[in-house]
């Protein structure tokens, strides 16, 4: 059942109310509160209206007051009311398993190895989902999980790592061949008048039936004060090296000429091209190998278009309508395998006063969870001990990025918590 104000909070007791491991942020007694996912709605610049708040601009920027310019605010503790009711976890995965129209399961299913490199293309730039100004989910706390299922996919994140925070999520669906690895770090900024957040990390989808594996990164996010907006912006680069295959995807920062946003709101161009040189390689210099086999151009929150520069014509790839709209909160299908570190239970109570407007009550239960958090590190620094994530490892490859895990399971298991279709 979806959780919401006026309806009862679903209730989990899996018996032992001790904390029994570290790894697993546990409360004495299990609530999971399940929220409706943030949706993309024409003509509404935040997305939802449902957690605004009074005066908004005036309180954000009386956060910022006694902060300079270039501060780096991954720590930055934000009172509930600038909160919305999920966590960081869960808005990352949402952005996997909360489709109307089933992207994901459909960029195998293409016989043409272009078509299906044009399905990821569209399958990435269906992950962007409107940001409320003001508003931001929960910081995951270490150890934290998150455990879904939609359709055939099945999907699991976890906080391996709180300083810096790093998120991990893998997903798999044995009935489309998709296997996917995605992991990140926000480096959020204070500039002035905005806050850039860099997304750092990548995401690895593998077809696994064609022996495709497809790496991408993320947009980053700009947050204006004055007017005040939020945008995905930079550049993502799709490549598939089996295929030859490449993406550049361009997010704008959106202008504003006496007060009104221009054209520019949700933009996104591009173009699909074709490498002679595998993705890691570079062309002598004064040569391209690069042949332009599309382009194309749109809006995230409406609708893409993509367009055969040689005459082919133009046609629409994307429809934000049909993937995220209409979306329905998650519902407890198994209460007696939910895990204590699940976010939905992690952070109940704060949600719980929260959608209530209780703030008061929200304010003590953030402070009991950031609270056991801190505890749970002093006993272990006591110890000797070094936290060691549950359902990820480092890979320690020897790669560029640091923040790369690999999934100890192979496949993800259904999830005691379903997405309704």
């Amino acid at each position: 059942m979806e959780i919401g104000i006026d309806k009862p909070i679903q209730r989990v007791n899996n018996g032992d109310q001790r904390w029994k491991d570290e790894r697993e942020v546990q409360q004495p007694l299990q609530e999971v509160v399940l929220t409706k996912p943030l949706m993309v709605a024409a003509g509404d610049d935040s997305g939802d209206v449902e957690y605004r708040t009074p005066n908004l601009v005036q309180r954000v920027l009386s956060l910022f007051k006694n902060v300079r310019p270039g501060s780096d605010l991954t720590s930055f503790q934000l009172p509930p009311s600038f909160n919305y009711p999920k966590s960081e976890l869960q808005a990352y995965g949402e952005m996997v398993y909360c489709a109307g129209k089933d992207i994901l399961g459909e960029c195998g299913g293409a016989g043409d190895p272009l078509e299906r490199f044009t399905r990821v293309v569209v399958w990435s730039i269906s992950t962007n989902r409107p940001a409320i100004f003001g508003v931001v989910p929960y910081n995951p706390v270490l150890g934290e999980t998150h455990h879904v299922s939609a359709r055939s996919l099945n999907v699991r994140l976890e906080q391996v790592s709180h300083h810096p925070p790093v998120t991990a999520l893998h997903a798999t669906d044995h009935r489309h061949g998709v296997n996917m690895l995605w992991f990140q770090r926000p480096v959020p900024k204070f500039q002035g008048t905005r806050v850039e957040v860099e997304v750092q990390g990548k995401r690895t989808l593998k077809l696994v039936e064609h022996g495709e594996t497809y790496v991408m990164n993320s947009p980053n996010m700009t947050i204006r004060f004055i007017p005040p907006a939020v945008d995905w912006t930079g550049t993502v680069k799709v490549s598939c090296r089996e295929t030859g295959y490449e993406a550049e995807l361009n997010y704008p920062t959106s202008s504003f000429f006496l007060g009104r946003r221009s054209s520019s709101k949700h933009s996104v161009t591009g173009k699909i091209y074709k490498t002679s040189s595998p993705p890691a390689a570079s062309p002598p210099p004064g040569k391209c190998n690069n042949k332009l086999l599309y382009t194309l151009h749109g809006h995230w929150s409406s609708t893409v278009k993509i367009r055969d520069p040689n005459g082919g014509g133009e046609r629409v790839i994307y429809n934000a309508k049909e993937v995220a709209s209409k979306l329905k909160a998650p519902i407890l299908k198994d209460p007696q395998s939910v895990l204590p570190s699940e976010s939905a239970s992690v952070w109940s109570e704060v949600s719980r006063g929260i959608l209530s407007r209780d703030w008061e009550k929200a304010k003590e239960a953030k402070r009991a969870v950031e609270e056991k958090q801190r505890e749970m590190a002093k006993a272990r620094k006591s110890r000797g001990e070094v936290w060691v994530p549950k359902y990820f490892t480092p890979s320690n490859n020897g790669g560029d990025d640091p923040y790369e895990y690999s999934p100890i399971e192979k496949l993800v298991p259904p999830a005691p918590i379903v997405v309704p279709f």
